[in-house]
């Protein structure tokens, strides 16, 4: 292999399962290039990424490295819940002092507050992992990636639970990484990131290597080509009709630390969009309806009848469901099949007496599979063998198996490729027209702007406007989410 690259893979295959999710692939980085890897979900993606850092070998093939570190940023998080920020970034490399063993907190929460600050976040090195979002998880694996000094540093969806100031502070970082010479590899469903930062492209299909292209010489209808194997069809959702009566209504919710005294309405065949930045407050809110964390103040009603919400059994009794951030921790079970995913939060339907009817619960699975179109071996397929794209739709489909009135999709598109979401786009359409009443948190401001009827932004815990999509842009949303 050359000299002159940092990192040179050639001929890398590997299987899971007997399906092949890298065929014979090649892959060259250059000393302080940004190399982006672009493919629907299912293309082989992070699993190129996991054979590069060594967490998994290939079946056949050859990496050859020339310098010290390979760290990757995992796009499913992996921290350690119970122990600190500072803990989780100096995890592996922890500072002593006095005597071997003896750790230097004091230099750890130091180390972790400086990486936190160039990342452009505000976030207390001493909390427990296990009281951050999804959102504030991301960040300290990046922090805790920038710890390392690598001189490659892999980032698998990167930017997939943070919002718009968090992701500016990340692009910078990476700028700043080029000039040191540091290679990274970047994956990101967000095709304009890819734009801003990239050096070259390499996209990959059903685990196959289709083009390796300097980013000058695409557009993003070319890539997009690349990547789908065709041209993406993005008709505009079809006209939703009037909405109705109110479906959900919250007065002056508040929790201490999170949000405060936040109240809105939402009608039947209603989108509302909530904007704003990591700790704005959105999921903490989202997660307080129904009822994961509920509020300490205020009122619930649906339907105009007041409630009580203290579980997720309350609010699905309310006819309330939830997609939340993170599909992984409390969507899914990965190693059940689809079927059993699908119908594990309503068996009711699928029993005969107090004995569950297998009959009656294929067939539910199966109606679920074709009405949300999920591409699967069958419907009795390991969940975790699924893209991340139908892993969505699963999880979807099981919220609303129970027929809820009212659905909460918090980052509904998080880690999903641009065919998956313009699925789940097409989806959430359908569904208000239907009548649904829906709740929609995303850090995506396309996303927001082009879905919501209405969008509230939140800051620092509270509502800081309501504004008409269809007369306002992504920098007027900024203005009301960035602090002051």
């Amino acid at each position: 292999m050359g000299t002159d690259f940092i990192l040179q893979a050639r001929n890398l295959s590997k299987a899971f399962s007997g399906v092949k999710a890298l065929d014979g692939v090649d892959f060259d980085v250059v000393r302080g290039q940004v190399h982006a890897l672009a493919g629907e979900n299912g293309a082989g993606k992070s699993t190129l990424m996991r054979v590069l850092a060594r967490i998994d070998s290939a079946d056949s093939g050859e990496v050859a490295f020339n310098g010290r570190v390979i760290r990757m940023i995992h796009q499913e998080l992996m921290p350690f819940p119970e122990m600190t920020v500072a803990e989780n970034i100096s995890m592996g490399r922890e500072p002593t002092r006095w005597m071997p063993g003896w750790l230097d907190k004091p230099a750890m929460n130091r180390t972790a507050q400086r990486l936190l600050e160039r990342l452009g976040v505000a976030l207390p090195p001493t909390r427990k992992m296990k009281d951050l979002s999804v959102a504030e998880m991301q960040t300290v694996e990046i922090a805790r990636a920038l710890a390392c000094e690598a001189d490659v540093i892999l980032m698998d969806e990167p930017t997939s639970a943070i919002s718009g100031r968090e992701v500016e502070a990340l692009l910078d970082v990476i700028r700043d990484l080029q000039r040191r010479g540091v290679a990274v590899i970047y994956t990101s469903h967000k095709l304009d990131e890819i734009f801003r930062i990239a050096d070259a492209v390499t996209v990959l299909r059903d685990g196959r290597l289709v083009a390796t292209l300097p980013i000058g010489e695409l557009d993003e209808n070319r890539l997009i080509a690349l990547m789908v194997g065709r041209e993406l069809e993005t008709a505009p959702p079809a006209a939703r009709k009037e909405r109705g009566e109110v479906a959900l209504e919250v007065r002056g919710l508040s929790r201490p630390g999170r949000f405060r005294n936040v109240s809105f309405q939402v009608r039947r065949g209603e989108i509302l969009g909530i904007a704003g930045l990591m700790g704005a407050g959105r999921t903490d809110l989202a997660a307080a309806i129904f009822g994961l964390k509920p509020a300490g103040k205020g009122e619930i009603l649906v339907g105009g009848r007041k409630v009580q919400i203290e579980s997720p059994a309350d609010a699905i009794a309310c006819g309330i469901a939830m997609v939340g951030e993170d599909r992984q921790e409390y969507g899914l079970v990965p190693r059940m099949s689809v079927k059993h995913n699908i119908t594990l939060a309503s068996l009711r339907r699928c029993c005969r007496g107090p004995v569950i009817d297998h009959r009656i619960e294929n067939d539910v699975a199966g109606t679920q599979i074709r009405a949300f179109s999920i591409r699967t071996r069958d419907r009795n397929q390991q969940v975790r063998f699924l893209s991340g794209g139908n892993q969505q739709k699963v999880v979807i489909a099981k919220a609303l198996l129970a027929d809820p009135a009212i659905l909460i999709l918090d980052e509904p598109t998080r880690g999903i490729d641009i065919a998956a979401k313009a699925e789940v786009y097409a989806i959430v359409s359908r569904l208000a027209r239907e009548g649904k009443a829906i709740i929609m948190v995303s850090s995506e401001l396309p996303e927001i702007l082009s879905l919501s009827d209405r969008i509230l932004v939140m800051r620092g815990g509270e509502i800081t406007a309501e504004l008409n999509p269809r007369d306002t842009t992504q920098e007027e949303i900024l203005k009301y989410a960035v602090p002051n």
